[in-house]
């Protein structure tokens, strides 16, 4: 079973299995008594009962597993509980997108978010034009749009454990940058997912009024996501960990892209983003601004640092799903049915 959620799961799980002669084994992906204290505070009640929940019952398992060295080290440390690290990696659909499919979806979304939209008239009737991508009819040939703009994508749960007023506050500064003169693109930026604080920052969106700058909000079908994701030129993460000893799995799915990140720091991040290798981290506005600033400054030449980054992903060897599963967990079954 995956923890969080595991009040009151754990417990029901053990005995059940219990009941049945299985053996448990947990997931440990973050602790779910961290994710509570968000909303209610360490000191609350509730707070500190599912805490000891998590900790007395957790240790009730035949075995763990986690996805960061810093949670192995934290279970051991604090709760006695042993753990094998299973980082999560992306299944084989999170890979980048063929610019004829790129185009396909840009067309799709434009009939409904105005921001895909080219800013132009096609200069001929068997042209199809999109912000981003150009397809000519006689030929079917696909290519980049002329002075297309950056297309930055973040998703989100729109959960307290991401400010997004970071990003809206180093969008303005890039703003600012673009009118004093700066050499950089348009943007566009994507924010993909629903969840409660969804309202409360699209109200704080639709009172910014930017000229280089779009941003949209949309929810994507399953199929839709990665095939963004694969498309687009930077990725941004404003997610902190609850307990600072989870990776969020955006970042895991944009890496099977390839596509570069700007991630804000927390504890063991860096076993994920490494940083001026496959993206950067940065700690407020001000420093993803300058990243912003630093990494579209060649946009679209395919000689800076974003290309860089990109291309370190592309030679990376990354693990997918089913084989990190083989590898890592496959073993601890079949050690357990001996």
């Amino acid at each position: 079973m995956q923890n969080p959620p595991g009040l009151p799961s754990i417990a029901v799980t053990w005995l059940v299995c219990r009941l049945r002669g299985t053996k448990l084994i947990i997931d440990w992906h973050n602790y779910g008594y961290t994710i509570m204290a968000l909303t209610h505070g360490q000191k609350h009640p509730i707070v500190r009962v599912a805490k000891w929940y998590e900790k007395f019952f957790g240790r009730f398992s035949s075995h763990n597993l986690c996805v960061t060295t810093a949670m192995r080290e934290d279970l051991l440390k604090n709760w006695k509980i042993t753990a094998t690290t299973l980082y999560d990696k992306p299944p084989l659909l999170f890979k980048e997108t063929p610019l004829e499919c790129q185009h396909k979806l840009f067309m799709r979304m434009a009939k409904v978010y105005p921001q895909f939209q080219a800013n132009s008239e096609p200069g001929s009737e068997d042209v199809e034009l999109t912000a981003f991508t150009q397809r000519r009819g006689s030929t079917g040939a696909v290519r980049p749009a002329g002075k297309r703009p950056a297309l930055l994508l973040s998703s989100t749960s729109w959960t307290e454990d991401e400010d997004f007023s970071i990003l809206l506050k180093a969008l303005e500064d890039y703003e600012d940058f673009v009118n004093g003169g700066e050499s950089l693109p348009d943007l566009v930026c994507v924010i993909t997912g629903k969840g409660p604080q969804k309202e409360y920052y699209t109200k704080m969106i639709d009172s910014k009024s930017f000229k280089h700058i779009k941003i949209c909000t949309p929810w994507l079908e399953a199929e839709d996501y990665p095939r963004l994701l694969g498309s687009a030129d930077l990725g941004v993460c404003l997610h902190k960990s609850s307990s600072g000893l989870d990776l969020p799995m955006k970042v895991v799915d944009m890496f099977g892209c390839c596509l570069p990140v700007c991630a804000i720091h927390f504890q063991c991040l860096h076993e994920l983003v490494k940083h001026d290798e496959n993206g950067l981290i940065f700690q407020d506005s001000k420093e993803l601004a300058t990243q912003l600033k630093s990494l579209l400054s060649d946009f679209p030449s395919g000689e800076g640092k974003l290309d860089l980054f990109r291309r370190n992903l592309r030679s990376s060897g990354q693990q997918r799903w089913e084989e990190n599963w083989d590898q890592t967990v496959l073993p601890l079954l079949t050690a357990n049915n001996r």
